[in-house]
């Protein structure tokens, strides 16, 4: 009986260290996000849109029936959140792609966690979401990471008109 009791609380306190280690590692994953979404928004290439931006640089959905861009320059549209690893191995190549094709295109993120009703809008319930918005047509959507090779195909063949 009395191994039996030392097996069960050795278990017990075995349960409750996974739990906080588990505990342990999301916060710092959090804290590793933030720092990380600090950063992005620090990128002057990449704009964080709230709704109210949305409406008024990209699609007023609330007034407006049919799809009709708003921009003057095609758009890439990132629905992420900040604890969401595949979005944040996407992000730096979002960052580099704003760069390089600063002047062509704006790349736009739109923190799913921040801006829920946006987010229900466009069906963002699994991300990352990118959405891939040219001057003229309908949007392209791709749900999930994407390399930087794919990121830069779709900016020249969707965004861009390039064969």
């Amino acid at each position: 009986m009395k191994s039996l009791r030392k097996y069960v609380i050795a278990a017990v306190a075995l349960l409750l260290g996974l739990v906080s280690l588990n505990v342990y590692a999301q916060q710092s994953a959090e804290k590793s996000a933030t720092s990380t979404d600090a950063k992005q928004t620090k990128n002057a290439n990449v704009m964080e849109l709230t709704k109210a931006e949305f409406l008024k640089k990209v699609y007023n959905y609330e007034t407006q029936k049919e799809w009709k861009y708003q921009g003057d320059k095609p758009c890439i549209l990132d629905f992420y959140a900040t604890w969401c690893v595949p979005c944040r191995m996407l992000s730096p190549h979002l960052d580099a792609l704003a760069k390089e094709y600063k002047g062509k295109i704006y790349v736009y993120k739109i923190n799913v966690d921040k801006e829920r009703d946006l987010a229900a809008a466009f069906g963002a319930s699994s991300i990352p979401l990118i959405i891939f918005v040219p001057m003229n047509g309908q949007p392209q959507a791709n749900r999930g990471y994407l390399p930087k090779d794919d990121l830069e195909n779709a900016i020249n063949t969707v965004l861009l008109k390039k064969k």
